[in-house]
């Protein structure tokens, strides 16, 4: 008898909408290529009780806190469910953009120069040193949450005067906060399922740089894929996400962001351990590009769950 497969999607997150598409989605890849496939919403129903409703493994198209970040996947590895993605600590070093830049800094990968700001720090106001650190980092800034995916609650910030407002709302989706140097190339994106790296995409977003709005509802944003570089370029970029992907402990499926700077550097934004699977979204693109289709991709991911 075949395994019967939940698909968790929807969930209590800020990319709740986001999550209601991919998981559609995958639903609909999943029984093309004949698996017994269902549809979750934790929000409706308790993720505790999947074993006893039968399920044998677990698609996770959940996004954001909650769905990836590693307290989902704890609570399958003690139901004994296999799933989809990363492990518990991949899951949330990656949900967390600080700890993942700490970590890729230790292993000796390029990061952006930031500065990491607590909800306390900022309520009591910033010391003279801190200022002086984020002056240092000079304009433009990213500032964005440590913890959401999506790019919520993320603002780029072009004038001084600009920085408080970036701060507040980046504090009201999360209690830690990144304010990075602003980049000033293109940003590419390098997908992985199981041991194969699939093909660069080069992300061209119509607006100032790639928000919630340019990856989910605008038509303008450009993808190339393949990205446009060079052989050796491609190849130093693939090297450069499998060492990131590695030093994360990450497993299964996921999809490394990376930022080639105008000094000709690549330098790591984040990691994605349960990527967008709606129109919008890059790891089909990449797939179809080496040849797989939607539902095949899908039902591979489904292979590597452990």
């Amino acid at each position: 008898m075949a395994d019967k497969i939940a698909v968790l999607l929807g969930g209590t997150s800020a990319e709740r909408d986001v999550s209601l598409n991919s998981g559609a989605a995958v639903l609909a890849g999943l029984r093309e290529g004949g698996i017994d496939a269902h549809p979750v919403d934790p929000q409706e129903v308790d993720v505790a009780q999947l074993k006893a409703m039968g399920f044998q493994k677990v698609f996770i198209a959940l996004h954001g806190r909650g769905g990836e970040d590693g307290t989902l996947q704890g609570m399958l590895e003690l139901l004994g469910l296999p799933y989809t993605g990363s492990g518990v600590m991949a899951s949330a070093l990656s949900m967390d953009k600080l700890r993942s830049k700490l970590l890729w800094q230790g292993a000796g990968l390029p990061v952006a120069p930031w500065v990491a700001l607590t909800r306390a720090e900022f309520e009591k106001g910033l010391s003279e040193e801190q200022k002086a650190r984020i002056s240092a980092l000079g304009l433009p800034l990213i500032v964005k949450p440590s913890r959401e995916g999506s790019s919520v609650g993320m603002t780029k910030v072009v004038e001084e005067n600009a920085l408080q407002g970036a701060l507040s709302l980046a504090f009201q989706h999360d209690d830690e906060i990144l304010i990075e140097k602003w980049l000033c190339g293109p940003e590419f994106t390098v997908a992985i399922v199981g041991e194969e790296i699939l093909p660069s995409i080069r992300i061209q977003p119509a607006g100032t740089f790639y928000d919630y709005e340019a990856k989910y509802l605008s038509d303008e944003t450009q993808y190339f894929c393949p990205g446009g570089l060079e052989a050796s370029q491609e190849a130093a970029l693939q090297s450069l996400v499998l060492q990131a992907w590695k030093a994360l402990g990450c497993t299964g499926w996921g999809r490394i962001d990376v930022m080639l700077d105008s000094d000709g550097q690549f330098y790591l934004l984040e990691a994605n351990t349960s990527p967008g699977m709606t129109s919008h979204s890059l790891v089909p693109m990449a797939a179809r590009q080496a040849g797989m289709s939607f539902s095949q991709l899908v039902v591979r991911i489904l292979e590597l769950a452990d």
